[in-house]
């Protein structure tokens, strides 16, 4: 005797050997699927134009001032020293190319924010974490895969220090 009614067909093998529930089959139905698909969709869009907006909407602050970044003597030629961008709270490098010429930088690499630090033999400022490199005059890109330059800041040297000084807005034609 058997507990199947005699007009329906055998079961398939396969179910014989694993059963399964119809209930445990289909805890998700193509519809919830889609509405979580559309759902993550916008939110991953939304996220993107926040990203893409936050600049416009919200500039970065400004540098206050002047501000005194190191001594002549504490920076020798070829070498690099570590600040905190005042306004940003971010870290800068200063760098000393030659005898009375410097550039500062951020020091956050384009592509994933390491830290990037510059090397006086091969005379780049290099990233160590995917191999990219900028050039220390312009902080623009020479290799690797960082998308844009670094952002550099204007200095000055003012006797024995250098400073860090606020750039120069652009003045409007006609006023």
């Amino acid at each position: 005797m058997t507990d199947r009614p005699e007009n329906l067909p055998a079961r398939p093998a396969w179910e014989v050997d694993f059963p399964l529930e119809r209930v445990e089959a289909q805890h998700v139905t193509r519809r919830e699927f889609a509405k979580f698909l559309v759902l993550a969709s916008g939110g991953l869009a939304v996220g993107s134009g926040w990203v893409a907006a936050k600049d416009a909407l919200f500039p970065p602050a400004a540098i206050p001032g002047p501000v005194r970044l190191a001594a002549l003597s504490e920076i020798p030629v070829g070498g690099m020293t570590q600040f905190t961008i005042p306004g940003l709270n971010q870290p800068g490098i200063l760098i000393r190319l030659e005898e009375g010429l410097f550039r500062a930088f951020e020091q956050k690499c384009t592509h994933l924010s390491c830290a990037v630090f510059f090397d006086p033999g091969s005379r780049k400022i290099e990233c160590p974490c995917h191999n990219g490199a900028f050039d220390p005059l312009s902080g623009a890109v020479l290799q690797g895969p960082p998308p844009r330059p670094l952002r550099s800041f204007p200095v000055e040297v003012r006797g024995d220090e250098v400073w860090l000084v606020p750039p120069v807005a652009p003045e409007t034609e006609g006023a």
